[in-house]
């Protein structure tokens, strides 16, 4: 089992930055991936970023390119989504999650709000 915490999420105005931290604990060494997602009142579920265990590689959705980072530190277990240039359309509920060698994320978070206001 992977437990999964994030943290980090708050209220800004339009244009800020806020930064999400998720820290994993339990079994972290069978992850091979861990990504955040993010759900908005009434709208389902989105992937937002995803980086890789090994080698660090990153992808993002195309809403949050070029304002939004994710990193990670593996010494410490934890991802980190760093979000800037922050719209009304971000404020959602966001979701850390983990995946081991299937595309099915298996471990989640209890979320982080992040609203912004315009």
């Amino acid at each position: 089992q992977v437990q999964l915490e994030e943290s980090g999420g708050g209220s800004v105005q339009a244009g800020g930055s806020l930064r999400l931290s998720c820290a994993a604990s339990g079994r972290t060494f069978s992850t091979v991936a861990m990504a955040w997602f993010r759900q908005a009142p009434g709208k389902e579920r989105e992937f937002v970023a995803i980086i890789m265990r090994t080698g660090g590689s990153t992808n993002y959705a195309d809403s949050v390119k070029g304002r939004f980072t994710i990193s990670r530190d593996n010494a410490k277990n934890t991802v980190y989504l760093q979000m800037s240039s922050l719209k009304p359309e971000d404020t959602a509920l966001y979701y850390c999650a983990a995946r081991g060698v299937t595309a099915q994320y298996d471990y989640w978070g209890q979320g982080t709000q992040v609203t912004v206001s315009s």
